[in-house]
């Protein structure tokens, strides 16, 4: 398949532009500045205005390469300079020999302040040039999502528009690999299935650029329909994935393409195991290692009769394996913290589009300035450690994982019980094996370290090493995922954050190192998650993360 048309042409770099200037690393800004182009690029409106005023140089004519100096203004972001140029003459919708415009130059950059004096003096949102692009497409190509947000927001800019090879933002974001401008233009609803000249979607461009966060947003926004889509040579996402040679892509495309299968054969085997998990299993094993414990182990004939020592914590094994039931029963069945999906026009549900997705996110309770936010399959906005789940189809608040074993997410508000879950099946297995090896150990004539005595088990107590195995089995799954957890409380750091840092700016200090604000200290995260639960993040990190997003 031929690559995406060229993105957009835009001069990155004023300074090496200016014409007859030197190289501006061998040189000052301010040196550079020799007349209004130059003034324009570099932010300095006193002599733009003595260019202007005294020497009567033109802000309307273009210099020598075909350039404005509003589009340089634009580039940079210099508001000021951008309102001067148009007071004393500047057309807001002048374009270059590309035909492009100043606001496309300012979508380059993100240069949000620029395009407010643009568009409130009479610039064209929808202007366009020679490929179509507007300047939608080129804040998708360049990931200026707060830039691409503000114009729709305010301005109305059309988030669909296509270039002139069909192809619409979300194919260009797709493409980039700009996974927040994914997220930000399926939550606005925009057309994921839309194919471009070529027969692609926006799942196809991300497969072939083997994007696997663009490519996870899509899927878990999208259906079974844009998974099967071919492009003009046949082609569907996955196909292309693996002959660009993606395997991560190919794989996740593969799965989910399974997942939404036919109900018939192995796909629909899968679809039902990854929807019930392996709940009945587990559930099945405690049941049989309970019975397995009283037959085989506490009242077997064959062994020695019990003392009453052992007899007490061989029953308070079985009441801890009961009190294991019952958590299982309680962190399967309640829910761990779903975020209700957004209803639209609903005016008191606290993530919908209207209200929250506007010109001014910061000033809301729950935006923090970070667009891995926004759910584009709930359409909310949710808190910061949030997670859809692809299996449950919900967001579930402080997401840790899905756990298959109890068919169900670890969040916020079952997290408590799965911990409890998981101790009390440490302490039940220990206690277990402890109890059948002193039964087996006492009950043989031979040495247990011996072969005969080994035998001597197989053959004559099956039911108590079948218990002694399962039960070791248990043990070691148990104590891993017991202590795994118990750390990431004591940090107050969730599975899912530990598994995907890289991928959340909040879990990055100012130098890009690892660094997680919501550690209270070992102390303080364990007393709260003991006593409440949970651990109470809104008072210390999202006071400090709306302060970097703004």
């Amino acid at each position: 398949m031929a690559s995406a048309a060229a993105e957009i042409e835009v001069v990155s770099d004023p300074k090496s532009q200016q014409n007859g200037n030197p190289n501006p690393s061998q040189r000052s800004g301010r040196d550079l500045v020799v007349d209004v182009y130059s003034a324009s690029a570099y932010g300095d409106l006193e002599k733009l205005s003595r260019f202007v005023e005294r020497y009567g140089q033109s802000v309307a004519r273009p210099d020598g390469n075909g350039y404005y100096a509003l589009q340089w203004a634009a580039l940079n972001n210099f508001a000021h300079i951008a309102q001067y140029v148009i007071e004393h003459g500047g057309d807001v919708n002048a374009a270059d020999h590309t035909q492009q415009t100043a606001l496309h130059w300012a979508a380059v950059r993100g240069s949000i302040a620029v395009a407010d004096v643009l568009l409130q003096n009479g610039a064209r949102v929808e202007a366009v040039d020679q490929n179509g692009y507007r300047a939608v497409h080129v804040a998708a190509q360049y990931g200026q999502t707060s830039f691409l947000n503000h114009i729709i927001a305010k301005y109305g800019a059309d988030f669909d528009a296509l270039d002139n090879d069909g192809r619409s933002p979300l194919h260009w974001a797709a493409y980039k690999g700009h996974a927040d401008i994914v997220r930000l233009l399926l939550f606005r609803d925009a057309y994921q299935g839309r194919q471009d000249k070529e027969g692609c979607t926006a799942l196809h461009w991300a497969a072939i650029r083997g994007n696997v966060e663009a490519c996870t947003v899509l899927v878990h926004a999208g259906t079974k329909a844009e998974l099967m889509v071919k492009d003009k040579n046949g082609f569907t996402p996955a196909q292309l994935a693996s002959d660009k040679g993606h395997r991560h892509v190919a794989y996740l495309l593969s799965n989910a393409t399974k997942v939404n299968g036919n109900s018939c054969g192995d796909k629909f085997c899968a679809a039902r195991i990854g929807k019930i998990g392996y709940a009945p299993i587990l559930l099945c094993l405690i049941i049989i290692l309970i019975v397995l414990f009283i037959n085989s182990i506490l009242n077997a004939p064959s062994f020695v009769k019990v003392t009453a020592l052992v007899g007490l914590w061989g029953w308070t094994t079985v009441s801890l394996a009961v009190g294991s039931l019952f958590m299982f029963y309680r962190c399967s069945s309640k829910d761990p913290g779903y975020i209700q999906p957004n209803t639209r026009g609903s005016a008191t549900n606290v993530g919908a589009v209207e209200p929250l997705l506007d010109i001014d996110l910061n000033n809301s309770s729950i935006w923090t300035g970070n667009w891995s936010q926004l759910c584009p399959t709930c359409k909310i906005i949710r808190p910061v450690r949030s997670k859809h789940c692809s299996t449950c189809k919900h967001c579930v608040e402080q997401f840790d994982h899905h756990c298959p074993w109890i068919s169900n997410c670890v969040g916020k508000k079952n997290k408590w019980d799965f911990f409890v879950f998981i101790c009390m099946g440490t302490l039940t297995t220990f206690l277990g094996a402890v109890i059948a090896f002193h039964r087996m150990w006492t009950a043989s004539p031979t040495p247990p370290a011996s072969e005969a005595w080994i035998h001597h088990m197989l053959t004559e107590h099956p039911g108590a090493v079948t218990f002694l195995v399962l039960d070791i089995f248990l043990l070691f799954g148990a104590f891993a995922l017991t202590v795994a957890q118990a750390s990431q409380i004591a940090r107050n750091i969730t599975t899912n954050e530990l598994a995907n840092a890289a991928r959340y700016s909040y879990l990055r200090g100012p130098e890009g190192r690892f660094r997680n604000p919501y550690n209270h200290g070992f102390r303080k995260n364990c007393t709260d998650f003991l006593i409440h639960g949970y651990i109470n993040d809104d008072g210390i990190a999202w006071p400090s993360l709306q302060q970097a997003a703004r």
